[in-house]
């Protein structure tokens, strides 16, 4: 079992049930969704392309998936988690805009918002006591040669290259797109998620996502409502 502190909207949110359909699985309930036929994008295609953001979910990598600490249980980081959310205010990122990540798609800030990293930074050195350490394998599978020093400082002190000031929010909405297909996704995506883009996103929620084994979807455990988050 693999435990993950991620950022995504309440269960019930416009944003999470569009996203839900875009990627075909919900994390809350673990319903799926056939792609639909779109006249540019087939629906065999578009569950190609969403397959790899469908087994996490619509979510933002807080703290990255790990597996709990020998000196520690799961009641003890749900305690935790339900404290921390309880003692860290709610606050919104200015603007949320479609990008594109190198060859796949993501909702991001519009610009840097420090509050946002100061939360992901505080999110990630708070439960690193439950983190437990990465084998060998592990630090193997994130190619640490082609990471940047800082990224892999971060991976051997905090088990993730993209933490800290490396840090950057993004929820995934695609795999990697070919070159050829990124015009008509974007266009698609700028269509599917226009409700939700160029204005604010509340981050009012810390979620605890689990996978129960290896490469198994991951799933909501539970979802913490940040302090004077609005209902």
């Amino acid at each position: 079992m693999r435990y993950a502190l991620y950022f995504t909207p309440p269960k019930d949110d416009p944003l999470n049930g569009t996203a839900a359909l875009w990627l075909g699985r919900d994390a809350f309930t673990g319903e799926t969704y056939p792609a639909p036929d779109h006249r540019e994008l087939p629906a065999a295609e578009q569950f190609e392309l969403t397959a790899d953001p469908r087994r996490y979910a619509f979510h933002a990598t807080i703290k990255a998936p790990f597996a709990l600490a020998a000196s520690v249980t799961e009641k003890d980081l749900l305690n935790v988690v339900e404290d921390f959310a309880a003692r860290t205010a709610a606050f919104e990122i200015p603007e949320l805009v479609l990008g594109q990540l190198g060859r796949f798609f993501a909702l991001v800030p519009g610009s840097l918002h420090p509050p946002l990293q100061d939360f992901a930074a505080k999110v990630v050195k708070s439960f690193e006591p439950f983190r437990a350490a990465l084998s060998d394998a592990d630090i193997a599978r994130r190619k640490p040669e082609k990471l940047s020093g800082s990224q892999r400082a971060n991976l051997l002190r905090w088990g993730y290259p993209y933490v800290m000031d490396d840090f950057g929010f993004h929820m995934t909405l695609t795999g990697q797109v070919p070159e050829e297909r990124a015009g008509v996704m974007k266009t698609i995506l700028a269509e599917r998620f226009s409700a939700f883009t160029n204005r604010p996103l509340s981050i009012s929620g810390l979620a605890v996502f689990v996978e129960e084994v290896r490469g198994a979807p991951f799933k909501v455990h539970s979802w913490w409502p940040l302090a004077d988050a609005k209902r």
